[in-house]
């Protein structure tokens, strides 16, 4: 016997009630959210804020909010038919070999491998490429959960050594640790307070530079505020007391360092970040004088510059300094004022450059689909290399003497394949290919471009079963980011393709804020700019429905982090055009934002809240300021981790209160509060799968679909 969607909704309010919520006519009940009496002045500007108390994470009120909020939920998701199946069929797809791009050093290959399901991915060693490889680095073995991450690691130049950083339960504090790569064994070294920093070896193998912020107070490790990065140099053997500062500005507390040591060993290269902006500062030091002075060779935030690789003392360098697409350029560090232009800015948009072989192999956007060029240093002569299809790569990294590169290609239908690229041939053989449980053919792709608001052209990917009928009935996932220069490519996912084994269709359009076209796509969305990209989104559901791929009530918006925050503001602007909306550790207080761990990063993107003219901007558009009272919003999941202390749950709390307070209707608006889970990055397996199977079996509920066991 099947039930109906309203008897079990009523089975969920009986349960919802027993959790010491009530029921009143035509209205989803949720537990009570205490009020306070705040009220902030801003710029001459009453700004209430009733749920500050929220921000809090350590207090007791709020842990109780979050259990009861969680009680709420998953008492709602339990009676959804579908969900289980979802769930069962995701971990039918997801058991299988994944590897990582392979990479070599000393003499060895190194790359990541994950047997299916193992909540998260190996680091393994070989001598030799087709060699048997040994296991290096296991992190499942260092929780019984699976919330222990391996999130980054650097091997020093004799291969011997590999300096490695740990996070856990989702956050960006990682602790470093030295492991003998022969032995298989951890020296004693042990690292602290590290937070957006890799590791690079000194050319000798005695050490690695690295920079930290000093240790937080207690209270404040996930909230407070991260000032004053600095670049540290590590030596093997010695307590982290002893590391030796290499670089810090005291008086520019929110400037940020990045270290890299040349391939030759000659030079130290220092980025300088400030936030989020893609613009920084390019410093180095020679290695080879001792007591050399760290030299400000691109001193001002103008344009972004990206070290590529030296030749003795001319340096190349990736910018888009009057390039917004992108050019390399060559300094000779003697004659520093002395500029080449090695590679002019193309049609397309150039994202990476690298040195290997003695050509630049470049990594470009087409209408934000990858394209390869390998191109002579010095000459004519340039080859293109010939992709599998629409889709996106990653890797091509080595060093100027290599004879060959790895990569790997994926698309929205076909999981990602790594690739042995010969630069002496231009050839390239697969080398790893993983099989997926499901027929590719069975689906496809195409690109679209449709007008926003303004006129401006914006392209959308959308992707489904093969025959769809266009009847203006077929539940779409509309998924977008738009901002800090950040493209989104096609890519391969899992739990779209139980989406579009369900019938339902994936699009995604590349909205302005995004670097799929340059630095001036990227400005058009930022600032006062932000507008563009909810209209961009707007205009792309509006496209969907014009053109008889959905309907309103048919049509779900997706987004995580900044996306987050642009699924908040749509669905506020625009909540008839949506049936659902998932917004994912969303920035929904853009008045607060500025106030908590990395968050003043943002201001290159969002601008900032001390300025009057930046505030009228973002109080216009704030998720958690412009929820109206009396509103029938879509049926909505927020998402979001107890231990993110990149976008803080605080955000998703204060905004799941006030629209439980101003919502209504029958249809759900609910929080989903992972614990021991940050903001994404090292998510075990288990947890990613039971968080997908959560939405994607609200969705089948809100957009009133079969389910996967009708359709499978």
């Amino acid at each position: 016997m099947t039930m109906t969607r309203a008897t079990l909704l009523g089975i969920v309010l009986i349960v919802v009630s027993l959790l010491g919520c009530a029921m009143q006519q035509n209205r989803f009940q949720y537990p009570n959210t205490r009020k306070m009496d705040h009220v902030d002045v801003l710029h001459g500007v009453e700004v209430p804020d009733p749920y500050r108390w929220l921000e809090d994470d350590n207090a007791a009120e709020t842990e109780a909010w979050v259990s009861a909020q969680n009680e709420a939920t998953f008492a709602y998701l339990d009676s959804i038919p579908a969900r289980e199946k979802i769930r069962e069929r995701l971990t039918e797809l997801w058991d299988y070999e994944k590897f990582g791009i392979p990479f070599r050093e000393g003499g060895r290959y190194f790359f990541t491998r994950n047997d299916g399901l193992q909540n998260q991915s190996t680091l393994h060693v070989s001598d030799s490429l087709d060699g048997k490889a040994r296991l290096l680095l296991d992190p499942n073995t260092l929780s019984k959960d699976g919330t222990v991450a391996l999130r980054s690691y650097a091997i020093s130049p004799d291969g011997n050594l590999m300096a490695y950083g740990l996070s856990s339960a989702g956050s960006d504090w990682q602790r470093w640790k030295v492991r003998d790569v022969r032995s298989g064994e951890d020296l004693a070294d042990h690292l602290n307070w590290i937070k957006f920093s890799g590791a690079s070896w000194s050319k000798d193998n005695q050490g690695f530079y690295y920079s930290r912020y000093d240790e937080p107070n207690e209270d404040d490790e996930l909230t407070g505020q991260n000032y004053f990065h600095k670049l540290y140099y590590h030596r093997i053997g010695t307590d982290q007391s002893e590391d030796r500062l290499v670089y810090e500005t005291p008086e520019h507390k929110e400037w940020g360092f990045g270290a890299q040591v040349t391939d030759d060993g000659r030079f130290l290269i220092i980025t300088v970040w400030q936030g989020t902006d893609p613009r920084n500062r390019l410093y180095y030091r020679d290695l080879q004088q001792p007591d050399s002075e760290v030299v400000k060779l691109l001193d001002d935030f103008d344009a972004d510059y990206s070290f590529i690789d030296n030749i003795g003392s001319r340096f190349y360098i990736f910018t888009d300094k009057d390039a917004p697409r992108g050019r390399v350029i060559s300094i000779d560090i003697n004659d520093p004022d002395e500029r080449q232009e090695t590679l002019a800015q193309s049609e397309d948009t150039l994202t990476r450059a690298d040195l290997i072989d003695g050509r630049l192999v470049c990594t470009y956007l087409q209408d934000a689909k990858s394209a390869v060029r390998i191109l002579p240093l010095h000459g004519t002569g340039a080859k293109v290399v010939e992709l599998p299809g629409i889709g996106s790569v990653n890797g091509f990294r080595g060093k100027r003497t290599d004879t060959d590169t790895f990569y790997a290609f994926a698309s929205f239908t076909v999981p990602g394949t790594i690739y042995r690229y010969d630069l002496r041939t231009g050839e390239s053989t697969i080398y790893k290919e993983p099989e997926v449980k499901f027929d590719p053919a069975a689906f496809e792709t195409r690109q679209v471009f449709y007008q926003s608001k303004d006129g401006t052209r914006v392209p959308m990917f959308i992707t489904h079963q093969r025959g769809l009928n266009l009847d203006g009935n077929n539940p779409v996932y509309l998924y977008g980011y738009g901002g800090f220069n950040i493209s989104l490519t096609p890519s391969f996912s899992l739990s779209m393709l139980t989406w579009m084994e369900m019938g339902g269709v994936y699009a995604r359009p590349n909205l302005r804020g995004g670097g799929e076209y340059g630095e001036e796509w990227h400005q058009a969305g930022t600032k006062h700019n932000k507008q563009n990209v909810f209209d961009d989104f707007i205009a792309g559901a509006e496209w969907l429905i014009q053109n008889k791929y959905t309907s309103p009530k048919r049509l779900a918006i997706a987004g995580g982090s900044n996306g987050g925050l642009l699924v908040g503001a749509c669905m506020n602007q625009r909540p008839d055009l949506f049936a659902a909306a998932l917004p994912a550790v969303g920035v929904m207080d853009m008045l607060r934002f500025h106030k908590f761990t990395i968050g003043w990063a943002w201001t290159s993107d969002y601008g900032s809240p001390e300025n009057a003219d930046d505030f009228k901007t973002l109080h216009a558009y704030s998720p958690y300021h412009n929820l109206r009272r009396g509103m029938r919003y879509p049926s909505t999941l927020i998402t979001t981790g107890d231990h993110d202390d990149r976008v803080v749950p605080a955000h998703s709390f204060k905004f799941a209160a006030r629209l439980q307070e101003y919502h209504v209707g029958d249809n759900p608006v609910l929080i989903r509060i992972e614990t021991k889970a940050g903001h994404g990055a090292g998510k075990p397996t288990d947890k990613t799968i039971r968080e997908l199977a959560d939405k994607l079996g609200f969705l089948t509920r809100e957009l009133e679909m079969e389910g996967i066991e009708e359709t499978q």
